[in-house]
């Protein structure tokens, strides 16, 4: 295959990722996006192993068949559930692979280079090992909290944030090093004291993130994948790799500025790692209101109480997925609208365990897109709804936020159900959520608790209605 068709089939496949992430930014647009990037993806490993690859065809095909066979069962097993530990899993793979092409490449004798031109090939060998190291340690430590692996509080060490700095100081003095060094011996143990104090920097600053703050993390994760994946694509001169990586890596830190903001946190502290546990004194962790304030509800009253309802609004959480509820949600909002209820789901930016957990879940239950709300859209219109189903919900509907200065959640902006007439909430029990502080809107006067599982509080109110 000529050079001309090579980047001719690039060139497209980088137009082809670019409408996937512009498809991907709209529910109703999605599953082009989806097509798109798959289109482009293809045309890429095609235009790849034809054209670029010439020798060593049985090993390659082997990879593909093995990596491929690996992608499909996950594909095929993972529930929804489990998205959020799988998709960080994923970016360690990135990470990991960026490593190891990072080695390679150093090892490559037939790169003979001299002068700049070595010296930007060193720079960009040593930052695709940094940064493909801590994208792999951190991803590995966000997959074991996310599956509940390791326990979900941040780890809070003495000076932590001087750690960071000296980690940082370590790295760019062994680049001067590297760039430096008389032989490739005393290069390679500069690289492999970097590798390790770069993976050491990746476990810290994820493992100093609190539990409430995982969905950002998950984001930023993601945006390391890309970077990673960029800087593979300079040190193998490889353009399609460089776009790739430079539209995930942009993506993913726009996005977890995002979700910063609707969060309440600082941007250049999430770059920094440790975010998400600098917040409050966690004095607000414990009860928030009396066993007495405690007011149960059985299905059958939720039912009649949903039918007299104008106006409801559905608040799903990671409950809702855990249970697999979604589907159940969806056709209790269905008979709800028939009987001539205004039915809407109000979403949090960062409700579940990853951006867009939620819409995600909806959009599986074939949820109609034009009632499902993001959270500026309705907190102004929830003195108006009378009544707010919350959902296996807890963070992301906590007035904690609003009404305890020092909550570690203090400022985050949340759903605002409790300003409507009735809220009913759906929990297996009055545990906390995932950022360990107990919620006030329980014990509220005009909160009602339906306690059990999701799916079946849900299929027991479906059978009433």
């Amino acid at each position: 295959m000529s050079e001309g068709i090579i980047t001719m089939a690039y060139l497209g496949a980088s137009i082809l990722f670019i409408l996937a992430l512009g498809g991907l930014s709209n529910q109703e647009t999605a599953r082009r996006g989806n097509l798109f990037g798959m289109t482009g993806m293809a045309i890429a490993l095609l235009a790849t192993m034809i054209g670029i690859v010439t020798d060593n065809y049985v090993l390659m095909f082997a990879c593909i068949l093995v990596g491929g066979s690996v992608g499909l069962v996950l594909a095929k097993k993972v529930e929804m559930t489990q998205m959020p530990e799988l998709v960080a899993i994923l970016h360690s793979l990135v990470g990991l692979a960026a490593v190891i092409v990072g080695f390679g490449t150093f090892l490559d004798h037939t790169i003979t280079l001299a002068g700049v031109e070595k010296t930007i090939h060193d720079v960009e060998i040593y930052l695709g090992i940094l940064i493909g190291a801590l994208t792999f340690s951190g991803s590995v430590v966000a997959y074991l909290k996310l599956s509940a692996k390791i326990g979900g509080k941040p780890l809070m060490l003495p000076g932590r944030h001087f750690l960071n700095l000296i980690l940082l100081i370590i790295a760019i003095v062994y680049l001067v090093q590297f760039i430096n060094a008389p032989g490739e011996s005393a290069a390679l143990n500069c690289l492999m004291i970097m590798t390790v104090v770069s993976l050491l920097f990746g476990i810290h600053m994820v493992m100093a993130i609190g539990g409430a703050d995982m969905p950002v993390v998950v984001s930023m994760l993601n945006s390391y994948s890309g970077w990673a994946a960029a800087a593979t694509g300079f040190m193998l001169s490889n353009d399609l790799l460089i776009v790739i990586g430079a539209l995930v890596g942009s993506s993913g830190a726009i996005l977890s500025y995002i979700m910063c903001r609707a969060m309440n946190r600082k941007f250049l502290s999430v770059i920094a790692g440790g975010f998400g546990s600098s917040g409050g004194s966690g004095a607000a962790s414990g009860p928030a209101g009396s066993e007495d304030d405690i007011q149960p509800i059985d299905a059958e009253s939720v039912a009649h109480m949903l039918l007299a309802a104008k106006k409801v609004m559905i608040l799903p959480g990671y409950g809702m997925a855990v249970a697999q509820a979604q589907h159940s949600v969806f056709e209790m909002s269905r008979k709800l609208r028939e009987a001539g209820v205004n039915v809407g789901f109000g979403i949090h930016p960062v409700a579940g365990r990853m951006p867009g957990h939620m819409n995600v879940l909806l959009a599986e239950a074939r949820v109609p897109y034009d009632i499902v709300y993001e959270m500026e859209e309705i907190n102004e219109d929830f003195p108006n709804v009378d009544v707010s189903i919350v959902i296996g919900a807890n963070d992301i509907v906590n007035p904690a936020a609003q009404e305890v200065p020092d909550s570690p959640i203090a400022g985050m902006p949340v759903l605002e159900p409790w300003l409507g007439k009735t809220t009913i909430v759906l929990k297996r029990s009055m545990a906390s959520g995932y950022a360990g502080v107990d919620n006030p809107l329980f014990y509220k006067e005009n909160t009602r608790m339906l306690f059990g599982d999701a799916k079946q509080s849900i299929d027991d109110i479906l059978k009433n209605l």
